[in-house]
């Protein structure tokens, strides 16, 4: 069942970055680094109780880091300092944690990972210029 509903989220942030990046025009990139953050808090929310019944006073490192790897990128988009340092950082951060937590509970956080990277394809793609 976990895995199934793993493959689902996956897939739903590859379609969301998909329509979000063609149809999102300028501000497609920060609409996706809010889908990060909120996959980011939903899968935060789902874990708590698991985690804080399994490892206590740990959990708050345990789902803290992925939550600051989702805040930060957001945090720099809205003041506008090192964009993509920040989505590289988060989705690294985000990908590793889902890693480090042997690709159990922690691929929770894959979704937010994968659109972080689609917001990294969009910021690096050469633009066109706009027909005026």
């Amino acid at each position: 069942m976990f895995a199934g509903a793993l493959l689902i989220a996956l897939l739903a942030a590859v379609v969301l970055g998909m329509v979000i990046s063609i149809r999102g025009g300028p501000r497609a990139s920060r609409r996706l680094r809010w889908a990060a953050f909120g996959s980011t808090l939903i899968a935060i929310a789902a874990l708590t109780p698991y985690t804080v019944a399994d490892s206590g006073a740990a959990s708050l490192y345990l789902l803290g880091v992925p939550a600051v790897a989702a805040a930060v990128p957001l945090i720099a988009d809205l003041i506008g300092v090192a964009r993509i340092p920040a989505d590289l950082c988060g989705a690294a951060v985000m990908i590793g944690w889902a890693v480090l937590w042997g690709l159990g509970i922690g691929s929770a956080f894959r979704p937010g990972g994968v659109l972080r990277i689609v917001v990294l394809v969009i910021e690096l793609a050469p633009r066109r210029p706009s027909a005026t």
